[in-house]
């Protein structure tokens, strides 16, 4: 998971987290990351200040262990899911932009149902066509395919307005 301060056309600034930095680009190409405040889909990321950890709670070190250039670091927390407790009233553009996502997964990505966690670990493993799915999983399932180190990410869906 990957972090970047974003800021579109108007001077919004905002926050913004994908997978990896091709899938901000994959996603930014496609037009489909838009500025929560105005809805603009001009976004760029902003300059940042790299992530340091705080001086004595590293544990790698600094000297490499056999005579290489590099250093041994330790291995990266698992992600967290960042996490809104939106005001009461969501603004109609958040609703609109939700069910954008919800149009473009149900269009370009397969329906698996409650066979999510079995089907993206098929995929995963390659006993399956690559290809994107989107279904439903308990949290315990999400965080065991998270362990086996299987990227998903759980969409804010609302309830369909058009039926």
């Amino acid at each position: 998971m990957i972090h970047y301060q974003l800021h579109c056309g108007h001077d919004h600034d905002f926050d913004g987290w994908f997978a990896n930095s091709s899938g901000f680009e994959e996603q930014q190409t496609r037009g489909l990351i838009a500025c929560p405040h105005c809805g603009n889909t001009d976004v760029r990321r902003a300059l940042m200040a790299p992530a340091i950890g705080k001086k004595g709670n590293a544990t790698a070190s600094a000297e490499p262990v056999d005579g290489t250039s590099e250093a041994i670091l330790p291995a990266a927390a698992p992600p967290v899911m960042p996490m809104v407790m939106p005001d009461p009233v969501l603004s109609d553009q958040m609703i609109e932009m939700i069910h954008r996502v919800r149009a473009e997964v149900e269009k370009n990505c397969d329906y698996v149902g409650s066979e999510f966690a079995e089907e993206a670990r098929k995929i995963h493993y390659g006993e399956a066509d690559q290809r994107g799915i989107y279904g439903q999983t308990t949290l315990d399932e999400a965080q065991e395919l998270a362990e086996e180190g299987i990227d998903i990410m759980p969409l804010p869906f609302l309830p369909r307005t058009d039926s």
